[in-house]
């Protein structure tokens, strides 16, 4: 199970992350989200746990759980929705090469 972390303190890193989880059950990844300009945490991730019994207890144990002075937000990641585009399909506006020509 994919489980997003948000809230979370900007000074943590992914093995911190990790070991938050692992105390529910065998941890398959944990991600930061980071600026891709700065490299700086955007305050939230997601960690993938292998056993969904494992990722439930973890989910209802840590939401609201006090991280590095912060209360996180834990609930099960759900996939990007494409509702909020143009005809295209995209995220529209912005600069698109075929404009060009």
């Amino acid at each position: 199970m994919n489980i997003y972390v948000g809230n979370l303190p900007f000074s943590i890193g992914e093995e911190d992350l990790k070991k938050i989880f692992e105390e529910y059950g065998e941890v398959a990844s944990a991600k930061i989200i980071t600026d891709k300009f700065t490299g700086r945490g955007k305050g939230f991730g997601f960690v993938e746990m292998d056993s969904d019994d494992d990722a439930k207890n973890a989910i209802e144990e840590l939401n609201n759980a006090e991280v590095g002075g912060r209360n996180i937000k834990v609930n099960e990641s759900r996939p990007r929705s494409n509702d909020g585009g143009d005809r295209r399909g995209g995220g529209g506006g912005g600069y698109n090469r075929r404009d060009r020509y």
